[in-house]
């Protein structure tokens, strides 16, 4: 009996480790596929348009099937405020900061600004007294220490890669230590590229910290990502049209059955690993979650060069490295603080209501 359990539990393990990094190559293809499709001309509004579309017709069928008795009784004003809130700080305005920064700057950049998020989360919390700060406590030190390192390992990479000069004759794709000799030493689209990522980073936290106090009035994520998703999607084709004058669907430039299979296939990939990535937590923790988001900034430097021949300086590099190490300084004290806290307070407070434990997880996933 025992040696089946630890079949198992070995199997679980194996099963989330391999099924995290395949998350993050996932991410990380789907980075550089966003940054071919607009360099076809394709319009950031429109792919976050069908993209949030898709994602709400692939998990709503899941969020009936596992989530429908946990959804409310009746649609209060509050609760459709919050979710007016998270649709447009998660949809339209991170997707299409987003988007616009990797438009600009490259999908290894888009893809390692994200590693902010837990420190902004962190702060964000702190302001709102979500989370307690204190500065007599060593793990609370560790962390402030771990965000303004990824802070620092986030300005490092952005001025180290504006630095960079693509080549015209497309033969000088390799590190560099320095820029080349002729023009201007930044590039200024890079550095608004890279502005947008970090606006973008910044919404996404702002959303996180507000999707966690609603989760306590409506403990259904799936459902919630899938209902955000189609308000969303209203919300941005209505700034598409105040600010285009025009919904535009990528034709000529894509066919719409290439937008509509591309869109399809995002759905289906995000609410893939959303769920994955929900499961995952439930069994082992946020913080083995987040552990492996570095992976994906490898894996679209390799992909980026492979496929497109972009490259990063040597500046920027250092600057991720900077950031990775502030991220896991974080999530290093993060754990210990989680741990001791349940071992001296437990999981639930005396009146079986959440504990703080349980609103930072919901933080930091």
């Amino acid at each position: 009996m025992e040696g089946e359990i630890q079949k198992r539990v070995v199997l679980e393990d194996i099963t989330i480790i391999g099924g995290l990094l395949l998350v993050q190559f996932v991410y990380a293809g789907n980075s550089v596929l966003l940054s071919y499709l607009m360099s076809l001309g394709l319009n950031p509004l429109t792919i976050v348009i069908f993209t949030a579309l898709s994602t709400f017709l692939v998990l709503s069928p899941l969020s009936f099937c596992f989530e429908r008795s946990k959804w409310p009784k009746k649609l209060c004003l509050k609760l459709l405020v919050q979710l007016v809130f998270i649709a447009i700080g998660g949809v339209t305005l991170f997707q299409s900061l987003y988007l616009k920064g990797i438009k600009l700057t490259s999908p290894a950049m888009a893809t390692a600004m994200p590693n902010l998020a837990p420190g902004l989360i962190f702060v964000i919390a702190a302001a709102f007294r979500l989370e307690k700060l204190k500065l007599s406590c060593m793990y609370s030190r560790v962390k402030i220490v771990g965000t303004l390192m990824c802070v620092t390992g986030a300005v490092t990479m952005s001025i180290m890669q504006s630095t960079m000069h693509d080549d015209p004759t497309g033969k000088d794709s390799q590190l560099r230590l320095s820029p080349p000799a002729t023009g201007n030493v930044f590039d200024i689209q890079k550095i608004i590229g890279c502005l947008y990522l970090m606006a973008a980073v910044l919404a996404l936290s702002s959303n996180i910290v507000l999707q966690a106090a609603t989760l306590s009035d409506f403990p259904a994520p799936i459902s919630m990502c899938a209902i955000t998703s189609l308000i969303g999607a209203v919300i941005t084709s209505m700034v598409e049209l105040i600010q285009d004058h025009h919904f535009d669907i990528g034709w000529p430039i894509v066919s719409v059955r290439d937008i509509i299979g591309f869109s399809l296939l995002g759905g289906i990939v995000s609410g893939g690993c959303f769920s994955f990535n929900g499961w995952a937590m439930k069994k082992r923790g946020p913080v083995l979650v987040a552990m492996f988001s570095p992976v994906a900034t490898v894996v679209s430097v390799i992909l980026s060069f492979l496929t497109t021949g972009e490259y990063i300086t040597l500046g920027s590099v250092f600057g991720m490295v900077l950031m990775f190490t502030g991220l896991y300084f974080f999530l290093w004290a993060k754990r210990k603080e989680d741990f001791t806290v349940r071992v001296g307070d437990g999981d639930k407070d005396r009146d079986g209501s959440e504990s703080e434990c349980d609103m930072e997880k919901h933080l930091l996933s």
